[in-house]
């Protein structure tokens, strides 16, 4: 790996990113420091934690950040449920949006698999 930037992982989570910001425009104004800001917030923070943990110096670090990001996917992934129990998200959209969080909790969970295995002594 050259960078964060070369992982699907974050390039999907950025992808993510991009949608959520996009979908919580046409949230109610009354929502903006509510649903529409920890929503943004919990995206963003999955992409941050995947660049920031791939930037540290010890796979014990990045495999930190990762758990991290994890724990931000699940957040979005219940807000995501409220927005759409608030008929603030149709069926499709919510549809669409977790079908994209399983993928990048799967991948997650692939890349963490992967280095603790590197972490094992022979």
């Amino acid at each position: 790996m050259k960078t964060h930037k070369d992982l699907e992982v974050w390039k999907n989570s950025i992808n993510l990113i991009t949608r959520i910001y996009s979908i919580t425009r046409n949230f109610p104004k009354e929502e903006l420091y509510g649903l529409t800001n920890q929503m943004r917030r919990c995206a963003v923070s999955i992409a941050s934690n995947i660049a920031e943990g791939a930037a540290r110096n010890s796979t014990k670090e990045f495999i930190h950040f990762l758990h991290i990001a994890r724990g931000s996917l699940a957040e979005l992934e219940t807000q995501l449920i409220v927005s759409q129990n608030l008929s603030l998200l149709t069926d499709e959209t919510f549809t669409g949006f977790e079908n994209e969080i399983k993928i990048i909790g799967g991948q997650l969970s692939g890349l963490l698999r992967s280095l603790k295995e590197s972490q094992k002594p022979l």
